[in-house]
């Protein structure tokens, strides 16, 4: 063999490591995002009536005063499911 193919070996291996990596790295568990720790406090924030600009929609609360999550939409799959499961 000559060094010129172990010099060509070596730089195949380094980019289909690249990709592998690069191709996995959107991994990751199954779900929505998670919301930041700033959106939902403990302490319930009490609008004055008339102070907003008119009746929001109504948000379901769960039964620890938390809203809830909307209810899910249809299961989308991708290709790299078989990863995750």
């Amino acid at each position: 063999m000559s060094p010129w193919f172990d010099l060509r070996l070596g730089r195949i291996a380094v980019i289909a490591a690249l990709v592998a990596a690069l191709g996995l790295a959107g991994c990751g568990r199954k779900g929505g995002l998670d919301p930041p720790p700033a959106a939902v406090s403990d302490s319930a924030v009490v609008a004055e009536p008339g102070a907003g600009p008119g009746p929001g929609p109504e948000i379901p609360v769960g039964p620890d005063g938390r809203p809830l999550a909307p209810a899910a939409g249809p299961k989308r799959t991708t290709p790299l499911d078989w990863l995750l499961n």
